[in-house]
């Protein structure tokens, strides 16, 4: 049984408050216009919530994963672009802080501690996403540099951070456990250019981009760990940020709710509010149920990684699954609550269920999620 702390239902409560009066108002302008919103991330920063993941001695309370979940999912109600961010934040943080020496850490956690800059994850390719043993990209170290070749896509936030954790085969002879390498690729490296920037569907304020490395060179104080790390350096991470990414996705379709909610008990029909039809009730009735299950999972999951249980990677992958499949459909329903007008972009719901769509491909797809589940339940 898992139970709040005071210090955390006061940050949700500060989070909730920042939500409605300075995020939420600034949603849909963000995502009809595609522009990362700067002006959001210094709301963010100047409130703290930016830097919630760093340590204490660079300005941040080093919130644990229970914390973070709190804040996505309460974000996400209002904004989608900050509680995405804030998931990004908190696994870069996690790789930085699992893979770097203190040098490392010093150097990057004191430009994270500003707010001024944002970061960014380097793992995807063209040649595969799920797939991470395909990727190409390819590291030669000379002299007191890398010299890295290469292409990432789909990378969130990409065009616009300025530390990007980025991953690359050091020794592709030794495969993905032992072959892979982790660095941290800086805005403004020679040979690193900004490719393609997507045009989504949704989570449109986040700016998902190609990453182009030609002869882009990295020296070798940037990289994490040692040669080989990567994998290790990546799993530290991932196994958090798919709880993170999960309460991102159950604050998107909570939002949908309780607009869903609202408006059945304005909307009138046939002479009475349509939440008085128990065809409307039912709907909502089972939205309801489907977001109390899936954050029950997620909480459990994340309150036993911060008492350092065992099982977690399972956990997490069934947690992540199912909230982003929950949140889908929860948007869906909250779509046709509305009828007609839960198609038209003057509502939030039709932006809400593009948002939710988006995390059924964040942090591995379902269909990796049940391969990695069925891996512990069988094996």
């Amino acid at each position: 049984m898992f139970e709040f702390t005071e210090e955390q239902k006061m940050m949700r409560e500060t989070v909730r408050k920042l939500g409605i009066e300075k995020l939420e108002p600034r949603a849909a302008e963000v995502d009809r216009t595609g522009e990362f919103p700067w002006d959001l991330m210094k709301v963010l920063a100047e409130n703290g919530i930016l830097q919630l993941p760093l340590p204490e001695e660079y300005g941040g309370i080093n919130a644990d994963t229970t914390t973070l979940c709190i804040v996505s999912e309460e974000l996400a109600k209002y904004c989608n672009t900050s509680s995405f961010v804030i998931c990004i934040q908190g696994s870069n943080m996690k790789v930085i802080s699992a893979g770097g020496n203190e040098e490392q850490k010093d150097r990057f956690f004191k430009r994270l501690s500003s707010g001024d800059e944002i970061t960014a994850f380097a793992l995807t390719e063209p040649s595969g996403g799920s797939d991470v043993g395909a990727m190409k990209t390819r590291a030669v170290r000379q002299g007191d540099n890398y010299i890295l070749n290469g292409t990432k896509c789909f990378i969130s936030c990409g065009s616009v951070a300025h530390i990007i954790p980025l991953f690359a085969y050091t020794d592709p002879g030794k495969g993905l456990k032992d072959g892979l390498s982790a660095f941290i690729l800086e805005k403004g490296t020679p040979g690193f250019t900004i490719g393609k920037k997507e045009d989504k569907l949704g989570a449109r304020g986040v700016p998902a981009s190609e990453l182009i490395l030609e002869d882009a060179r990295i020296p070798v104080e940037n990289l994490l760990g040692e040669e080989g790390d990567g994998l290790e350096i990546c799993l530290s991470a991932i196994n958090i940020t798919r709880l993170t990414v999960g309460c991102h996705t159950l604050g998107i379709a909570q939002g949908a709710l309780d607009y869903a909610i609202g408006y059945a008990k304005e909307r009138v029909a046939f002479g009475k509010p349509i939440a008085s039809f128990q065809g409307i009730q039912f709907k909502l009735a089972d939205m309801a149920i489907q977001l109390e299950a899936s954050r029950s999972l997620l909480y459990r999951t994340a309150f036993m990684s911060d008492k350092g249980a065992s099982g977690i990677e399972r956990l997490s992958s069934m947690a992540k699954c199912f909230a982003a499949e929950v949140s889908v459909d929860v948007t869906l329903k909250a779509v046709t609550v509305l009828g007609g007008y839960g198609y038209m972009k003057e509502y939030p719901v039709e932006r809400k269920l593009r948002d939710a769509m988006c995390s059924l491909f964040m942090e591995g797809t379902g269909e990796i999620q049940r391969l990695n589940i069925a891996r512990f339940i069988l094996g």
